[in-house]
């Protein structure tokens, strides 16, 4: 109810001076404005509510934000969520606020590994690949997966999610694949030791093991599991990925050796392009790695850092990196793609959000105290993080107010 006297809402929207500019300019004056000044304005009538609301007037305030989903080259990776309403939730990344609940248990303790595909989660569990929908608004998963991948002789090691199939390997040293409609799966043998690591990009399957070697397969047809290449490490391969111009893959190692634990392979030769870095000390292994962009990528492992890599500034030093505060191996990371990381440590399931603009980090959550666990694998999405532990799954919701 307004003032006895006053005019009414919509005719006092009418007489304010804002709309006698050209919608153009008047996002030109609200582009100076920050989140908290743009939520001001909008509670001025309902006419600003409306156009504050513009995903055009917070593509400026997300680009700069963590966990908004646009990428560093102002790339939006998500539809169907307001802008605004990422840049609300970006806030609560930063400041740690959000709901934390055990989403799965297991009665003995797994090395759990995941993917994320929409509304669904991919978890394995020993043997098994498990495939659960997520559903934001309950606070647990049911105990019986909606799909289950069966395949392999011993536990899964790792697996990724490319072109239709689920690619795994296995302690069984086999690769197996499914395809994700569940009609059929293909099952070859691939290294004399369990399968540490694979990735997959256009029809091509690369991956690690235990047996100290990389090995390079074909997914075109008539060649499914014919091998190309088989690359002599020398050390045992922890973690593997492929360039996103499938040109190269990178190779994390175990570094018992003189040398570097990370290195870059040509994909079609398979043969060594560059190592990266000179100054890690023995047993510091890669244990996770991940490209951001062709030229751009993470690394992390035994040796508590995580290491920001350009390939093309440098390939002798990383161009930036940040330590583990508790002296913890590091064994896995993610990244937005713009400003944020996150990490998994070894001890106490301590998850950690990193600015990469920042030498500290942001916040820590300790999912396993006084438990110690390792965090095996992290996925995220814009609102919710999960993390896999030794014998949990964790859910972070990040949507709360």
């Amino acid at each position: 109810m307004g003032r006895a006297g006053s005019p009414p809402e919509d005719e006092a929207e009418g007489r304010c001076p804002l709309w006698s500019l050209p919608e153009e300019l008047l996002l030109l004056v609200c582009a100076y404005l920050d989140a908290q000044a743009l939520g001001r304005l909008g509670q001025a009538c309902r006419r600003l509510r409306r156009f504050v609301a513009k995903d055009a007037l917070w593509r400026r305030l997300a680009r700069t934000a963590l966990n908004t989903g646009f990428s560093a080259r102002g790339a939006d990776l998500v539809t169907g969520i307001p802008v605004k309403e990422r840049v609300k939730v970006s806030q609560n990344w930063r400041h740690g606020r959000c709901r934390r609940v055990p989403l799965l248990k297991w009665k003995r303790n797994l090395m759990p590994w995941m993917q994320l595909d929409g509304d669904y989660l991919y978890l394995s569990q020993a043997e098994d690949i498990h495939v659960y929908w997520l559903d934001p608004n309950v606070t647990s998963l049911q105990c019986s997966p909606q799909v289950v991948f069966s395949g392999h002789q011993e536990d899964v090691c790792r697996f990724v999610l490319a072109n239709g199939y689920i690619v795994s390997g296995g302690g069984d040293g086999a690769i197996v694949l499914h395809k994700r409609n569940g009609s059929c799966s293909f099952k070859f043998l691939g290294h004399e030791q369990e399968v540490n690591c694979v990735d997959s990009q256009g029809g091509i399957i690369v991956s690690g093991s235990r047996d100290k070697t990389a090995k390079v397969w074909s997914l075109s047809p008539g060649r499914a599991g014919k091998c190309l290449h088989t690359i002599q490490t020398e050390d045992r391969v922890w973690s593997i990925a492929i360039s996103p111009l499938s040109s190269s893959f990178v190779t994390g190692t175990a570094c018992c050796g003189h040398t570097s634990p990370l290195r870059i392979w040509d994909l079609g030769s398979g043969q060594l392009v560059t190592c990266l870095g000179t100054d890690f000390h023995r047993g510091a292994g890669a244990l996770d790695v991940l490209y951001e962009t062709p030229s751009t990528l993470l690394s992390c492992g035994y040796d508590t850092y995580i290491r920001y890599w350009d390939l093309r500034i440098s390939t002798r030093e990383c161009v930036k990196k940040w330590e583990e505060p508790h002296d913890s191996a590091l064994y896995c990371i993610r990244s937005d793609g713009n400003h944020m990381i996150a990490s998994g440590s070894s001890y106490y399931g301590v998850v950690r959000l990193w600015d990469k603009r920042q030498t500290r980090c942001l916040q820590s959550f300790f999912l396993s105290s006084p438990v110690s666990s390792p965090v095996y694998c992290l996925r995220f999405s814009t609102t919710h993080l999960y993390a896999s532990l030794a014998s949990a799954l964790y859910g972070l919701d990040f949507t709360t107010s």
